[in-house]
């Protein structure tokens, strides 16, 4: 299952949500291939959407839940990558 936060994170004049999968990233970029999202957008476990295309997101399928609830589910399907665990060369 995909899931996102709604979009309350400013960044560069934007709002943007966090995409996820509780299932693999494999699911992860395959959905956000279909919505459009550069994979320069992935960012260790999730993936970085504008505003602009939350309803799209939400339209294909993807569930909203709060960002709390974001981190719960990656943490419980074994999908959680903390920036401290993460190689700094080659993350994305």
């Amino acid at each position: 299952m995909l899931y996102l936060d709604r979009p309350a994170w400013p960044w560069r004049g934007r709002l943007w949500s966090h995409l996820i999968s509780d299932v693999s990233h494999a699911e992860l970029h395959a959905f956000a291939e279909a919505l459009g999202a550069p994979r320069r957008g992935f960012d260790r476990d999730h993936y970085d959407i504008p505003a602009e295309r939350f309803a799209m997101a939400v339209w294909l399928g993807a569930r909203v839940v709060p960002s709390r609830e974001l981190v719960r589910l990656l943490r419980d399907a074994g999908l959680r990558r903390p920036k401290h665990l993460v190689p700094t060369a080659g993350r994305r």
